[in-house]
């Protein structure tokens, strides 16, 4: 992949058995896994995100289903559809992040740099708008 947010993962396809990917500490993503969740049960209308973290690094995986994400660094803006559980998608620190329009089976795996700390967020649009990235 030519898109360096996006991290392609090992895949291997053992017909009829299916198809097994893993993920490595360190190897196959550049931190150590402190904290790992997963989101599904989601509407038509669901969203997820709506923030950013001051330190905190995460990956993104569509385990199954997909769903759209909108991220946004130093005023630069991507989009991406998350549609194949062997790729991940790499959210650095002080990265807006926005999560929707996922399918009814979608299930949403995050890997985290750190524990879950509040003061870690920012979740005003518009205090995020006002950081400024040369200080960081």
């Amino acid at each position: 992949m030519t898109d360096n947010n996006l991290i392609r993962f090992a895949k291997i396809t053992d017909q009829p058995h299916g198809s097994l990917t893993f993920i490595e500490n360190s190897r196959d993503i550049p931190f150590d896994v402190k904290r790992v969740f997963y989101t599904y049960d989601f509407t038509n209308k669901s969203s997820r995100g709506g923030h950013a973290h001051r330190t905190l690094s995460e990956i993104v995986i569509a385990l199954s289903g997909s769903f759209k994400v909108r991220i946004e660094f130093n005023g630069q803006v991507q989009n991406y559809l998350l549609d194949e559980p062997d790729v991940g998608l790499l959210i650095k620190p002080k990265t807006w992040l926005d999560l929707y329009d996922f399918s009814k089976d979608a299930v949403c795996l995050v890997l985290t740099s750190d524990f879950f700390s509040e003061k870690d967020y920012i979740r005003s649009y518009d205090e995020f708008k006002k950081i400024d990235l040369s200080q960081w």
